[in-house]
């Protein structure tokens, strides 16, 4: 595999390409947004900087050019990555596309956050071919990548792409199972509702949360996985606090006033200079240089 194509270059995009082009490969990205298309180049080079930061290997032959259509984009491509918002109709649109203009072995990937692989690949051209590849973010600085097969992925496809998620210095999990949220984010997301839900009620201020779950669980979670962690405080532990405060924990179904309330009004977060906290563009610079360093240096020390 020696030529990739990565479609859409907003908040992982620049980031996948420049992981593919440490590791070698040739890409071509492209973006319909030509706004995206221009703030591109200063994304990468910043990635670029986090991976000799991090001393990934340089393999000689990789690069990232910038297509202004997808037909250029995909043409000759190995392996494509579709990379663009989280709406089924909207992936499905662009595999449509692709599967019309690549070779019938070109394996066709998905980056989706969490919609089912099957749902994409039904009613498309060669659908065995088509596969989830979910990075986690920042793509360049974490090394695990999720593979999902969807109902009609063949197997080789899948062994393909933990090969090749080998290659580039990353991780593959395989997801066996192709539930929506796959597996990361069905477990972010039940933190998340927590942790919403206690500061909602008053139990604690949205600082000391963080504090909490960075200097608590996150810490140790870095380090000894859920299920190893389960082992490490004995699972006699767990069945007694389990019993009791498993009834109590947030359970709803639907999203928490705390954020709609904030998307009705616009505070979407970073992008929009306030969410929960508030952030200049000054504090927003700040912020990605201090959590990429720190990103950083775990990393290194995990590897060892």
């Amino acid at each position: 595999m020696t030529k990739a194509a990565v479609i859409g270059l907003g908040t992982m995009g620049p980031g996948i390409c420049a992981t593919l082009a440490r590791a070698g490969v040739s890409v071509v990205a492209f973006d319909l947004s030509a706004e995206q298309r221009a703030k591109a180049p200063a994304m990468l080079d910043l990635a670029t900087q986090v991976l000799e930061k991090l001393g990934v290997k340089l393999v000689g032959g990789g690069s990232v050019q910038l297509a202004d259509s997808l037909e250029t984009a995909v043409a000759g491509a190995d392996l494509v990555i579709e990379n663009v918002p989280e709406k089924l109709d909207l992936k499905r649109e662009i595999f449509a596309a692709i599967c019309r203009l690549v070779a019938p072995g070109t394996i066709i990937a998905s980056d989706t956050s969490g919609i089912p692989i099957t749902d994409i690949q039904s009613g498309m051209a060669n659908p065995g071919r088509i596969i989830g590849m979910h990075w986690s973010n920042p793509p360049h600085i974490i090394p695990m990548i999720e593979v999902i097969a969807g109902r009609e992925t063949a197997p080789e496809t899948v062994a393909w792409m933990k090969d090749f998620v080998r290659r580039i210095g990353h991780l593959p999990v395989v997801i066996k199972k192709d539930v929506p949220g796959f597996v990361e984010n069905r477990v972010l997301y039940s933190v998340m509702r927590e942790c919403v839900d206690l500061v909602e009620r008053g139990v604690i201020d949205p600082e000391d949360l963080d504090t909490c779950v960075s200097w608590g669980i996150g810490y140790k979670l870095a380090v000894v996985g859920p299920m190893a962690l389960l082992d490490m405080a004995g699972l006699d532990i767990y069945n007694a606090v389990g019993s009791y405060l498993n009834r109590e924990l947030c359970d709803r179904s639907d999203v928490a006033p705390y954020v709609t309330q904030r998307v009705a009004e616009g505070k979407l977060g970073m992008k929009t200079g306030g969410g929960i906290f508030g952030y200049t563009p000054e504090k927003i610079a700040a912020l990605r240089e201090e959590r990429a360093r720190k990103l950083v240096a775990i990393r290194r020390i995990l590897q060892e």
